[in-house]
């Protein structure tokens, strides 16, 4: 095997197929890379239902602990199990997922100590230059580098334990939330055959649910649909589900479990922008109506308002879990959200957990006599178009072309702060490239339906000319 990193190194984490593009012996090389480029005297490992993961993950912990660095396995788990275990323990780690890619694919998400994440711009470019410095010398394994490698290996490796986090991870999390009081739910729970299947079941325990659940059993092949509940197609079975069974809400987790996706007791799906809303409200009364609240540029203007009415500052960043673990470490914010479904906690060391999130909303729910419906109405006031894809030849020319057709009209602004944001007092929209494919994301938003899909129509028209 060849391989071409540029491929497989993204901007938050490593990912491609197996074993077309990477594979054992290259994770292998990944761990070695990771402990000298963190300088992590110890870390934690974790992987996902996949085929590929244990070995993968086995052969990175060969990697770091032939480095002298000992390694915790921590086995299946979701990504944010992983995180978990970086937090309490006080060690850098790497969970091994594709989260929502296709069967065929693998990946490495790492973090430093504290669950801190490891991009592009935090480590993630070092690692990959020291792995092609080694395979450009011929290293085919962690214990045998070129004698150029700037750390050779230890003469004492390090050791590689086992431990079961997940109790843990289950009592903490039920330890920021407090479920005990609230009225009896019925949920619907789609894990997808991925993590979510093992953790729910735990994290669940002893609440008062009535748990429905679907496609609990681990199997990295998908047999029943994508793990990836942010296309529409993916959720069409819990929807059915929710209606058919009277439940008060259905719950959709990705592959990796680390995100989640709701619908409520009708089966029409929430927006991750209300429950982002719904969220920051509640952590805003937790500590005492004060705290900064991250949110990216593609969420709905009703995260900013809801933030302001429940006394906090709303910070406005990037697309993206580093942009926002960043911005939320520099700020001390107290929680972050994307409309990716992504949701960051400052009591869960600013990492992302879906599971965390779906316990808000449960209590939320369960707090009070309503629908789910009636609940998130105060939080989803505006007319969302979701992310549209378009492939393009050329990503810039086609933002240039939408600057020119929209810089000068009155009543207009526009901003780079990630991809262009053009703004007018009732819609707005914002057009992104995406760093690995020759696509452009568009997300729309207006006070009205008819006004956003005059909006959205008209900004597709530029981009697909």
């Amino acid at each position: 095997m060849t391989a071409d990193l540029s491929q497989l190194v993204k901007a938050y984490d490593v990912r491609g197929v197996v074993p077309d593009q990477w594979d054992e012996t290259l994770a292998e090389l990944f761990g070695a890379a990771f402990v000298q480029v963190t300088g992590a005297d110890a870390i934690v490992t974790g992987h996902d239902m996949r085929p590929s993961s244990p070995g993968l993950s086995r052969a990175f912990a060969r990697g770091a602990a032939a480095r002298g660095v000992d390694v915790t396995e921590i086995g299946l788990c979701s990504t944010d199990q992983l995180y978990y275990a970086s937090g309490a323990f006080d060690l850098a780690g790497a969970m091994f997922t594709a989260s929502h890619n296709p069967a065929r694919y693998n990946g490495i998400k790492m973090c430093r100590v504290g669950a801190a994440p490891v991009g592009q711009d935090t480590g993630l470019t070092e690692i990959r230059e020291l792995v092609e410095s080694w395979l450009d010398a011929g290293t085919e394994t962690a214990t045998a580098p070129p004698a150029a490698a700037p750390t050779a290996p230890a003469q004492t490796p390090g050791t590689i334990t086992q431990r079961d986090t997940l109790e843990d991870y289950a009592a903490h999390l039920r330890g920021l939330v407090d479920l005990t009081s609230i009225r009896p739910l019925k949920v619907v729970v789609d894990a997808g055959n991925g993590m979510g299947g093992h953790t729910v079941p735990t994290v669940f325990a002893g609440l008062p649910l009535t748990l429905v659940p679907m496609y609990f059993e681990l199997d990295g092949t998908f047999p029943n649909h994508e793990a990836n509940p942010l296309d529409p197609a993916n959720i069409v079975d819990l929807q059915k589900r929710v209606r058919e069974e009277g439940a008060d809400l259905g719950i959709a987790f990705d592959g990796d479990a680390d995100r989640c996706f709701v619908v409520d007791e009708r089966g029409e799906p929430v927006s991750p922008s209300a429950i982002t809303a719904l969220v920051a409200a509640r952590e805003l009364a937790k500590h005492g109506g004060k705290g900064t609240v991250i949110h990216n540029l593609i969420t709905s203007w009703s995260v900013p308002e809801v933030v302001r009415e429940h006394g906090g500052t709303p910070v406005r960043t990037r697309v993206g879990h580093s942009f926002i673990k960043a911005e939320m470490a520099a700020s001390g914010a107290i929680f972050g959200g994307e409309h990716s479904a992504h949701y960051y906690f400052q009591d869960f060391w600013n990492a992302d957990t879906g599971m965390l999130a779906a316990l808000h909303v449960l209590a939320a729910l369960g707090g009070q006599e309503g629908t789910l419906s009636d609940l998130v109405a105060q939080y989803d006031r505006y007319a969302g178009s979701g992310e549209i894809n378009s492939t393009v030849d050329d990503q810039g020319a086609r933002l240039a072309a939408i600057r020119t057709a929209y810089e000068g009209r009155e009543g207009i602004t526009l901003d780079d702060l990630d991809g262009l944001t053009v703004t007018a007092a009732d819609w707005w929209f914002n057009v992104r490239p995406s760093n690995t494919e020759p696509l452009l994301r568009l997300n729309a938003e207006a006070r009205d339906e008819q006004t956003m899909q005059r909006i959205r129509d008209e900004a597709l028209t530029i981009i697909r000319a």
